[in-house]
């Protein structure tokens, strides 16, 4: 369902993707792994059609992301790393806008508002004013939009970040129910969620992929935790 070729991205003098390849099948819940500026965000933003590669593409459910950005927008859900959102806005609101941006309609809206909201447990601040709401219920929002057209493709940076444990929990749980049904790719940087969701990982240092394998394999590879492990690649392999 996603199929990157050879995907770059640079910054100036800074290369932040160069030239990684890999793709992305239903069912699987591929993790993202890296040191802070390896090019994990940067590589989503790509996927989700908010940056344009200098070099390579992808297709997103086989939608070309340079051909046809519309339709690869419409497959996925993006939640970004600092959930962009107008804090003026109440959740229902902004919810509603994200229906109406998405053409979704009457009855549809009804169902896809009755389904999203208590799938994210935002029944109690539905009314508020996103401005008013901690970093856990601003995630949560941000998770409530990226899934209410209820997509093929989800891409999800970070999205347990500065949620309480009992929260990421229920994340968690739910990313797996989702699982089976859809192509889904996290960044992270937590690796017991990597173990707990993710039936695939790949390590990037320097927008270069190191390691594309299982949890399992790489601790049963390496003979340690897979923190021990993350830490040996990305110091040996991008040195």
């Amino acid at each position: 369902m996603i199929e990157v070729k050879e995907l770059r991205r640079n910054f100036g003098p800074v290369v932040a993707v160069d030239g990684i390849s890999f793709s992305v099948e239903r069912g699987e819940v591929l993790g993202l792994l890296g040191p802070n500026g390896a090019g994990k965000t940067t590589a989503m933003r790509i996927l989700a059609c908010f940056l344009k590669p200098d070099g390579g593409t992808a297709t997103v459910c086989g939608y070309d992301i340079l051909k046809d950005p519309i339709n690869v927008c419409r497959s996925l859900g993006y939640l970004a790393e600092n959930v962009p959102a107008y804090n003026e806005m109440t959740v229902g609101g902004f919810l509603n806008f994200i229906c109406d941006v998405r053409e979704i309609r009457g009855k549809d809206r009804k169902q896809a508002l009755d389904r999203i909201v208590p799938m994210c447990s935002i029944d109690s601040v539905y009314h508020q004013t996103i401005e008013t709401l901690s970093k856990g219920y601003k995630r949560r929002v941000g998770l409530a939009q990226a899934l209410i057209h209820d997509p093929d493709v989800l891409i999800l940076d970070e999205p347990t970040d500065g949620l309480d444990p009992n929260q990421k929990h229920e994340v968690r749980k739910l990313i797996g129910k989702m699982a089976k049904d859809k192509c889904i790719v996290i960044s992270t940087h937590i690796l017991e969620e990597v173990e707990a969701v993710c039936s695939r990982t790949i390590i990037i240092a320097r927008g270069r992929i190191l390691v594309d394998s299982t949890p399992k394999k790489l601790k049963e590879e390496h003979q340690c935790s897979l923190d021990a492990v993350f830490r040996r690649i990305t110091r040996t392999k991008s040195a």
